[in-house]
């Protein structure tokens, strides 16, 4: 019987256990969205995690939305994310990228000059984002993207996952959910075009399935995962019909073949998530959100789940997986500090002594 300590294979990705640290923004890039050397520390103290899926990397400068996140588009950019790399293989770890484009949730006071807002339709989320120049700011009013420019934005992400692997990245993850661009295609609510990316539910998942084949096309499935929240409202995301969304999305998605795929369990919601992703791709089903050590047991002991990715534990516990192993105690985080720069209530917080 497996448990999350027992060894795992996700397509071409052989890992050591089934405790996967789960994406976390965390603000810690510099002003041109490059690494930085307490990133270095931060992802290098947590690679007891099987897989390590870093906080979401912008794919472009239009990518970026939040203050202090880290892209992936310059060469600065991806020597940074080497370092980054070879920290967590120099402790035996792996570690994916995590590819976010934000889409319409962004303030340009966090964007480079230039850069623009995009979106499917020119319609604003509501809801104000935190920005170091201005404080709180209501989000941006996208652009909509021509039917003509939407092809280069796939080929963002595409660049994005060779500059990864360049960068020593062991896989890469799509980010589909939480309101950013991808899921902004796939909800009727963001998406009012017309053209051959709107409209129908086949339509309003193209997008995202090119971005999931460009990805692919660089190394092949068993390097690339994707990442869904089905009927997920964050960032003022609402579908008509997430179920019929989401199972065409994962019908088209399972033929790929990708390494795995990460869902987010949604209680709230109009989706059973978890049922979702075991109907399409349950052989490399990873569960996120708030699992307990004992759940996460549970669901990989039951074949609920290949793997069981954690997030929150992992911000005080760099060694989490050994705390379990040993039956330690956690120690609890200071949300104060979650976002703000520099090691204090990043990388400064200990491992567990005896």
């Amino acid at each position: 019987m497996s448990d999350l300590f027992s060894p795992l294979r996700l397509g071409a990705l052989e890992l050591k256990n089934r405790v996967i640290m789960a994406p976390m923004t965390r603000s810690r890039a510099d002003k041109n969205a490059v690494p930085t050397d307490v990133m270095v520390d931060y992802y290098r103290q947590r690679a007891g995690a099987g897989l390590i899926v870093s906080e979401g990397i912008a794919p472009s400068a239009a990518g970026l939305g939040y203050c202090r996140t880290p892209g992936i588009y310059s060469d600065e950019q991806v020597s940074a994310w080497r370092a980054v790399t070879d920290a967590v293989h120099g402790e035996g770890g792996m570690i994916a990228a995590q590819i976010m484009h934000v889409g319409r949730v962004s303030s340009h006071y966090n964007k480079p000059q230039g850069a623009e807002t995009i979106a499917p339709s020119d319609i604003a989320a509501r809801g104000e984002i935190y920005t170091d120049e201005a404080g709180m700011q209501p989000l941006d009013a996208p652009r909509a993207l021509r039917g003509d420019e939407i092809a280069g934005v796939v080929e963002d992400y595409r660049s994005a996952t060779t500059n990864a692997f360049d960068a020593g990245f062991d896989a890469v993850e799509l980010h589909c959910t939480s309101g950013y661009l991808p899921a902004q295609f796939l909800s009727t609510g963001s998406n009012h075009r017309t053209d051959e990316y709107g409209g129908s539910v086949e339509n309003r998942c193209r997008f995202a399935l090119e971005v999931l084949q460009a990805m692919i096309s660089v190394s092949g499935p068993g390097r690339v995962g994707i990442r869904i929240c089905p009927d997920n409202p964050f960032n003022d995301l609402q579908d008509d019909n997430p179920q019929e969304t989401f199972d065409h999305l994962l019908q088209e998605v399972a033929r790929m073949n990708p390494a795995y795929l990460h869902v987010i369990r949604f209680p709230s919601g109009r989706v059973d998530n978890i049922a979702l992703g075991q109907r399409h791709c349950s052989d490399r089903l990873v569960l996120n959100e708030s699992f307990t050590f004992e759940e996460g047991q549970a669901a990989v002991a039951d074949g609920d789940a290949a793997a069981v990715s954690f997030g929150r534990p992992f911000i005080a516990n760099p060694d989490l997986v050994q705390r379990w192993q040993h039956g330690r105690a956690l120690a609890d985080f200071d949300p104060g500090t979650l976002y703000s720069p520099g090691a204090a209530g990043y990388s400064d917080y200990p491992a567990a002594t005896d």
